[in-house]
């Protein structure tokens, strides 16, 4: 992870750039999960139990996962859903590269290109770097992502030997 400038030490927030989780639209979308509920009239897909994401490089798991979508005779099991926002629930893990993520609960905006992890205990690692906050805010189109304090500091453990040389 690369820092624009050094973090204060009484820091209520931090920023970094995250490019493993930057969106990928050109590579397919494999999603497993125990159960699958798909109410066209509520324009829902509900993933529920063991939820699996994979594209590319980038895994995403939870315990439920919603897809809300949009526009007349679209559908999720046609692939030409103009999906508005992805719900995940239930311990979510995200994984891309180096970078891990875990949170209780997040969401995918897809129209402001936003995902967003939140919780009591939000942990970010990359190798042996680790920050602990409460909300992670990534900007999926540049990888830029922001991680906010659970009402005090966010927590960084920075590993020496990850400096680059």
């Amino acid at each position: 992870m690369s820092f624009a400038g050094s973090v204060p030490a009484l820091a209520q927030a931090t920023k970094s750039n995250l490019d493993g989780l930057k969106l990928s639209n050109d590579k397919p979308i494999q999603i497993e999960s125990d159960e699958l509920q798909i109410r066209e009239q509520e324009k829902v897909a509900l993933f529920n139990g063991n939820v699996k994401v994979v594209q590319g490089t980038t895994v995403l798991q939870s315990g439920n996962m919603t897809v809300h979508y949009r526009g007349d005779s679209t559908s999720v099991t046609s692939g030409n859903a103009d999906i508005q926002k992805i719900d995940v629930t239930n311990k979510v893990f995200l994984s891309s590269g180096t970078q891990q993520a875990t949170a209780e609960r997040g969401y995918f905006d897809m129209d402001r290109q936003v995902f967003v992890l939140e919780g009591d205990r939000v942990v970010l690692s990359e190798g042996q770097n680790v920050f602990v906050g409460c909300k992670l805010t990534v900007q999926m189109n540049t990888g830029e992502a922001k991680l906010d304090s659970c009402g005090g500091r966010v927590q960084i453990q920075l590993d020496p030997k990850s400096q680059k040389k």
